[in-house]
């Protein structure tokens, strides 16, 4: 192995957790680097929610790492695969998505996944999978399934413990992992990236390419992002997430309320920051948790907008949360000035996503007007212009009566 390969390895490996292999990994990238060619490197994304979170960034970081190296990024929109819905991590069946919600979903994924990604030509090669497994018949899938048992299907951990406790597979299920491989055999992948979740999937890619006579890809697995609760991996169903698109106040104000035991997991997952320098900032003795939670924040800030909304995200976060006062700007909301009951009238804000959500935070005490305090949710309101809502801590809006 040449000092260039030993040290793009070195880069590669940082903040992985497996790589089956490394030895071929070895192999792919010195081939490559001998005769000019570009790995294809995997990365499949379903769109199963409009918006892609800081969760879904660790691997899209990660094959940034290898376009920067001269490779090509392969992103497939699992249109198709999403219709199933992927069984990893889920101990219940998922229930179906309907192909509007899909293309929906599916449509604001570039522009998010173009936010991390080199999105040049020479790049990045963008596919959907509805492209090849919409054309497979009946006498098709036949052939793929014939390529995986049933016994080999139960190793997987959700698959064996439902069996095990009793409750229902569809048989569906087991033809997403061989759909996921599948893609691997049409696009020719060299390397594919994933979550830990994700491993049994990216493992029978390998297997199905050997079946086509290709060599098996490299299968790279991340770390799973923790969300905001601590406990859970971060996902926009369980609300603990932090989204890519999220305005520069509300992506630094969750970053603030993070634990610190989660730091060093965000350090290395989602910045380019050295490991003796996220050492140090995870060190209490040599860091305070607040100042390193403040130049994270900025960081993500940083990334996705730029240094002037991060020094802004910062400053408005200090004065709300650490003076007590209002953000200097915030959203500016049209209501005409007829009575309104309270709950009506924060949902009408814009502040919370329902009427039982703008009742749940009134009766928590967590709503002011003007700095009071409402208490009671059927309370009659009568909006006035420059009139301020606050929901939480970090949700502000201001009226403009018409």
């Amino acid at each position: 192995m040449t000092a260039k390969i030993a040290e793009q390895i070195k880069a590669l490996k940082r903040g992985t957790i497996d790589i089956y292999t490394e030895e071929e990994l070895i192999e792919k990238l010195t081939e490559a680097a001998g005769n000019g060619r570009q790995l294809r490197i995997k990365l499949g994304l379903d769109p199963t929610s409009p918006d892609i979170h800081m969760g879904h960034t660790v691997v899209l970081r990660k094959m940034r790492q290898f376009q920067y190296l001269g490779h090509k990024a392969v992103l497939i929109i699992g249109d198709y695969t999403a219709l199933i819905g992927d069984p990893s991590g889920q101990n219940t069946t998922r229930p179906m998505l309907s192909g509007k919600q899909i293309e929906k979903n599916a449509k604001t994924y570039l522009d998010q996944a173009g936010k991390i990604l080199d999105t040049s030509d020479d790049k990045l090669e963008m596919r959907h999978n509805s492209e090849w497994l919409a054309e497979l018949n009946l006498a098709d899938i036949i052939k793929l399934t014939s390529n995986m048992t049933v016994a080999r299907m139960l190793e997987r951990d959700t698959f064996e413990l439902r069996h095990k406790k009793g409750d229902p597979i569809g048989i569906h299920e087991f033809l997403y992992p061989l759909m996921q491989g599948y893609d691997s055999v049409m696009i020719k992948s060299d390397v594919e990236l994933g979550g830990t979740d994700q491993t049994f999937n990216n493992l029978v890619g390998r297997d199905l390419q050997r079946d086509d006579g290709q060599k098996p890809q490299v299968v790279i697995t991340m770390p799973i992002l923790v969300g905001l609760d601590g406990r859970e991996k971060m996902s926009k169903s369980k609300g603990n997430y932090i989204g890519v698109t999220d305005e520069p106040p509300d992506m630094f104000g969750k970053v603030m309320s993070i634990s610190d035991c989660l730091m060093e997991n965000y350090f290395t997952l989602l910045t380019d920051l050295s490991d003796e320098k996220i050492a140090e900032l995870v060190n209490p003795e040599k860091t305070h948790p607040k100042e390193a939670k403040v130049l994270l924040g900025k960081m993500l800030v940083e990334q996705f907008y730029d240094k002037v909304s991060a020094e802004s995200a910062a400053e408005q976060f200090e004065k709300v949360f650490a003076k007590g006062q209002q953000p200097d700007v915030m959203p500016e909301i049209k209501m005409s000035a007829q009575p309104i009951s309270a709950s009506s009238f924060v949902l009408s804000c814009g502040l919370v996503s329902s009427g039982s959500q703008a009742k749940r935070m009134i009766k928590q005490a967590a709503v002011r007007i003007d700095g009071e305090k409402i208490a009671d949710p059927n309370a009659e309101i009568t909006p006035a212009d420059g009139m301020v809502v606050q929901v939480g801590k970090r949700k502000f809006a201001r009226l403009k009566v018409k």
